[in-house]
């Protein structure tokens, strides 16, 4: 019969052992005495079972580290076969055509044997750290200490690839934060420049013609902000527009803007022909009751102006009215003031109630008419027929952003009157007298006397008022006839001088 090993059973045998031996040492052995030995003789078991589980894990660790180092061994001896083979391929005379495939294969197997040595290293490197970290929680428990033993956290090696990524996430995040943190302070200077320019006044306005079709007579014309940052810049409103809502400043631009606008109204109505001036307001002027009230002010300042302005007016906007805006509308109305219904993105409009609002212009990009026209968009009014319908109720259809002939011969075919766009000119600055106080009319020079050749009648006594002029003349007097002078010579005064 072959021996036992002892190391082949299982560590839960000693554990049955002392159990069945202390049961037995009970119930034969009678007393006190047969319970304690029981029970030693049951720890006693378990004791052995803990020693044996400890000493086959121990020798688990052994077999594993020392396959892994096996394995390395085996690791490093494949890796010198595969440089001595990538020196073979490279010493063979083959094409560089032949040879690519060959190497190719040669550096993955490179590669991964590299990959594989690299995963060994950090499992044998866990498993020793695990091992030290139960050898020192062993060694705490049994060290009398006063305070529980700290829980030691088990953390795995650090991943190179993986800390480089975060490394390069972080730069990314930095950059980006500088970046934004330079274009703010950017956007906050420009916003500087763009506030001092305002409040200096370096406010122009630019003249684009609003023009009657066919002939191209001009009938108006647009009155376009701009803003002289210097002798070199000038800014769109769509580049300043924005920062000044922001900062409160609509207001006190269209305040410039209104009152520019009124000069050019005040030279435009020292001509003939009925040419008017537009104008636009910001979006926070038409949502401000009390802006609107101090442009209002300003128009009855000028009420002797107002009937060549025109103020314009999304159309957005003018949906969204309140009521206390309608109500001062209504009195720039009255004042003279006519309105055009501005940016429109669609066709339904009611000509009747536009009229009643002050509406006397409505300007439609020349492309959303030629898209209604050709059935790209639905709308209850035919392109054709929205021009004359406009007219009965005294409203113009102004065409707006055409930058083409065979647009304006599109714009004729449908019956709009007028246009406005860069194919008839592009924004002109306007000359700096027109926006200069009108000079008072001088009172008219009385004309030279003219010295005539012939002396005329000498004034008789009687029209100086002489004491003789007093006496009534004779009733049967005759009229005195106007008889030329008498010609004396000279040497008859001085005899009678001297007589």
């Amino acid at each position: 019969m072959a021996p036992v090993r002892l190391a082949a059973l299982h560590p839960l045998a000693s554990a049955v052992t002392g159990l069945s031996a202390g049961a037995v040492t009970i119930l034969l052995l009678p007393g006190a005495l047969a319970d304690a030995v029981g029970l030693l003789m049951a720890g006693a078991g378990f004791a052995g079972t803990a020693l044996l589980s400890e000493r086959r894990h121990q020798a688990q660790r052994e077999q594993i580290l020392a396959a892994i180092g096996e394995v390395k061994v085996r690791m490093a001896t494949n890796a010198i076969k595969v440089d001595n083979l990538a020196q073979r391929v490279e010493q063979m005379p083959m094409r560089d055509v032949d040879a690519a495939p060959a190497r190719a294969a040669i550096n993955e197997l490179t590669a991964e044997v590299g990959l594989l040595s690299d995963l060994l290293e950090q499992v044998a490197t866990t498993l020793a750290d695990h091992d030290e970290q139960i050898a020192a929680a062993a060694q705490m428990r049994r060290a009398p200490v006063p305070a529980p033993a700290p829980v030691v956290a088990v953390v795995a090696a650090p991943d190179p690839e993986a800390a480089r990524l975060a490394r390069l996430d972080a730069l990314a995040a930095e950059r980006a934060e500088a970046v934004q943190a330079a274009q703010l302070r950017q956007a906050e200077e420009r916003a500087a420049v763009i506030s001092a320019a305002l409040a200096e006044g370096k406010v122009e306005v630019h003249l684009q013609p609003v023009v009657q079709l066919p002939q191209r007579r001009t009938r108006g014309y647009e009155a376009l902000v701009r803003l002289r940052l210097d002798e070199n810049t000038l800014l769109l409103p769509a580049e300043f527009l924005a920062i000044v809502e922001e900062r409160g400043f609509g207001p006190t631009l269209d305040a410039l803007v209104l009152t520019r606008a009124l000069a050019i109204a005040r030279h435009l109505g020292s001509k003939d022909g009925g040419v008017f001036v537009s104008c636009n307001f910001s979006g926070a002027t038409w949502g401000s009751p009390q802006a609107l009230a101090a442009l209002s002010r300003i128009l009855e300042k000028y009420r002797e102006h107002a009937g060549h302005l025109v103020i314009e007016m999304p159309q957005r906007i003018f949906r969204a009215l309140e009521p206390s805006s309608l109500g001062l509308l209504g009195a720039m109305s009255a004042n003279g003031v006519r309105f055009a219904l501005d940016q429109v993105g669609d066709l339904r409009l009611d000509p009747a109630a536009l009229h009643d609002r002050g509406i006397r212009f409505v300007k439609v990009p020349a492309a959303l008419l030629q898209a209604e026209a050709s059935g790209r968009a639905s709308t209850d009014i035919a392109p054709a027929d929205l021009s004359a319908l406009l007219a009965r109720a005294s409203v113009t259809l102004v065409a707006e952003k055409i930058e083409d002939n065979p647009t304006v011969a599109d714009m004729i075919e449908l019956g709009v009157t007028h246009a406005q766009g860069l194919v008839f000119s592009p924004p002109r600055p306007v000359k700096p007298d027109v926006f200069a106080d009108p000079e008072p009319a001088r009172l008219p020079e009385p004309a030279p006397l003219e010295m005539s050749a012939k002396p005329g009648p000498r004034v008789a006594a009687e029209i100086l008022g002489y004491p003789g002029s007093a006496l009534p003349a004779p009733a049967n007097a005759p009229a005195a006839e106007d008889k030329p002078p008498e010609r004396v010579s000279f040497r008859s005064v001085l005899r009678r001088a001297s007589a």
